[in-house]
């Protein structure tokens, strides 16, 4: 199976990394941010995790994603694919995305690398 790098990053400290494929979380899916109670959390702690995943669409997004990451396994040229997945801050949809699709690519066969830019950096004040 192909190698698969996964970078979750904040649109708000700075552009997109370089990717095969870019998912930007930003206006379809409810920003844990905006609840006082999980603002300073981040996708390490249980309940942001539960919001995010909890989210309708975003289980079906990462299935899509798995798919066409698969896709793209199958192309011509079988080098790293790499996938970068975006939110406003980079600390908890895009980190939350990230894992659960690493999750399930793992479980595919792919030998998965995720690297969260954004994920320790301080609370974007909006």
């Amino acid at each position: 199976m192909a190698a698969v790098e996964i970078v979750s990053f904040g649109y708000l400290h700075d552009g997109p990394p370089t990717a095969h494929l870019t998912i930007d979380l930003r206006h379809h899916f409810r920003d844990p941010h905006v609840s006082p109670e999980l603002r300073c959390m981040t996708a390490d702690d249980e309940p942001v995790r539960a919001a995010v995943l909890g989210t309708p669409g975003v289980a079906s997004l990462v299935m899509a994603t798995v798919a066409a990451v698969e896709a793209f396994a199958f192309g011509p040229s079988a080098r790293t694919i790499t996938i970068a997945d975006g939110c406003a801050g980079g600390r908890h949809r895009a980190p939350v995305f990230a894992r659960a699709l690493a999750e399930l690519l793992r479980d595919a066969g792919h030998d998965v690398s995720v690297h969260h830019r954004d994920l320790d950096k301080p609370v974007v004040q909006r």
